[in-house]
């Protein structure tokens, strides 16, 4: 892995997201535990499955802090799989838009340029905490020329 230098400038999901996120987990759970003692089976199942992917989401944006960083020798991205680290001659940073549920979604997409990797990584606003075109500016301008 290549080091990312101290200038370095990172993303995350937003502190006070996640931690929405948690306390909706554990809302879920408790009304899951109420709903079961009052033999409301399907009230009981709809709680488990939302407080069970609340907790997936909580988690998933609890360990993968920062999901970006990036410095003046290249940019690390934090997925399940583990850290990748890249030098900037080795991805490529885009802006997609797309309509998602009747509005315009951009998202920021580090794919790197080995043809034989298909570690496309999508990043949209959640898992950055900004906006993915002010991300996608900033990482431009620490890029060397």
């Amino acid at each position: 892995m290549r080091p990312v230098d101290n200038s370095a400038r990172s993303w995350a999901p937003r502190a006070g997201l996640v931690g929405a996120g948690w306390v909706l987990a554990v809302a879920a759970a408790a009304g899951a535990v109420l709903t079961g003692r009052f033999g409301d089976r399907p009230g009981t199942l709809l709680l488990a499955v939302a407080a069970l992917a609340l907790l997936a989401a909580a988690l998933h944006g609890t360990l993968l802090r920062p999901r970006l960083t990036a410095g003046s020798t290249g940019l690390r991205v934090r997925t399940l799989g583990g850290t990748r680290a890249f030098g900037w001659s080795e991805v490529r940073l885009t802006l997609s838009t797309a309509r998602r549920f009747g509005r315009e979604v951009t998202v920021l997409e580090v794919e790197p340029l080995d043809p034989e990797s298909s570690d496309l990584v999508v990043l949209g606003w959640t898992e950055l905490g900004a906006d993915p075109r002010d991300v996608h500016e900033e990482l431009l301008a620490l890029r060397p020329a």
